[in-house]
């Protein structure tokens, strides 16, 4: 008995051991190209989507009207579509990040559209808080609660017909040299960048 309880005690010491050496001199996964932890994205995603469900707003403080579709695209154009694509444009680049940024004028699955099939209230919650670890970024310094309602209910009503200036402003090809990396409530005109000091911070300026 003595000898199993001094094994077991062995073996329970060698687990943090073993994981150390794996992660400070193994290989573990962490380029996009390699393959993933086993059950790695149930792992995440359980207590990830019990804390969206948690927080979310249960309903949208603003209506799904033609000047909120709009507005919504053309911020979606803006701060969204460089990673999440356009309306039958994907993105080049997405499906080579780990994981894949959700290509969001695509259908999938049963014909759903992107997020078309989320409440409202949790693609809100996404664009506010962003997601750790997944190139999705938080929105909350840089968009007011209308602009990220308005990008939420666009990408909500992604599955249904929306008028036609929203329509194609998705349609348009991105040319990402002309993006406007301000936010949109500085209204000023797409400028290339070329000079990466000289872009225009998302941020107030007290708190840049």
């Amino acid at each position: 008995m003595k000898a199993f309880l001094i094994g077991l005690f062995l073996g329970i010491l060698a687990i943090p051991v073993v994981i150390f050496c794996y992660f400070h001199l193994g290989h573990p996964p962490v380029a996009v190209a390699d393959s993933p932890f086993p059950m790695e994205k149930q792992i995440v995603r359980a207590p990830l989507q019990a804390r969206i469900h948690a927080e979310m707003p249960k309903s949208a403080p603003i209506e799904a009207s033609g000047t909120n579709l709009e507005a919504g695209a053309h911020i979606y154009r803006q701060q969204c579509a460089a990673c999440h694509g356009l309306y039958g444009r994907p993105s080049s680049f997405a499906a080579h990040m780990y994981p894949h940024a959700p290509q969001l004028w695509a259908p999938h699955g049963n014909g759903t559209v992107g997020v078309s099939d989320d409440p409202p209230g949790e693609t809100y919650w996404k664009v506010a808080n962003g997601i750790r670890l997944t190139g999705m970024p938080a929105f909350d310094k840089v968009l007011n609660p209308t602009q990220m309602w308005q990008v939420s209910l666009l990408l909500a009503n992604a599955d249904k017909p929306l008028p036609s200036s929203a329509l194609d402003l998705l349609k348009q090809p991105l040319d990402l040299d002309t993006v406007n990396l301000a936010p949109p409530t500085a209204n000023v005109p797409p400028q290339k960048i070329t000079d990466l000091n000289a872009m225009p911070s998302p941020l107030p300026p007290d708190q840049q």
